[in-house]
């Protein structure tokens, strides 16, 4: 699917399947953490660390997608100024 801008968006069933894929997992993982046979500081410790995990891959997707952005708008502004270099080199040699 493509927005009035030309760029590709998400369908609503691949946004709906990614989101329950996540739910699913970080229950199950919470299920396991939960019913695991050990103390509760054990419990404490690995759910912790799996907040952590979940908060850092987000902060880690963030970064990298803004990233990328930034990359492709310094192309869309270099390109633009060659574009308009070029027009102005064939209009100066007509």
């Amino acid at each position: 699917m493509f927005n009035e801008q030309g760029i590709q968006q998400d369908s609503g069933a691949w946004i709906f399947f990614v989101k329950a894929c996540f739910f699913a997992a970080v229950s199950a993982l919470v299920a396991g953490i939960i019913f695991m046979p050990v103390d509760i500081w054990i419990k404490g410790y690995l759910g912790m660390g799996t907040l952590f995990t979940i908060g850092s891959t987000f902060s880690l997707a963030k970064t990298m997608r803004d990233q990328h952005e930034a990359q492709k708008l310094i192309h869309k502004i270099s390109n633009a100024k060659t574009e308009k270099m070029l027009k102005d080199f064939e209009m100066t040699s007509n």
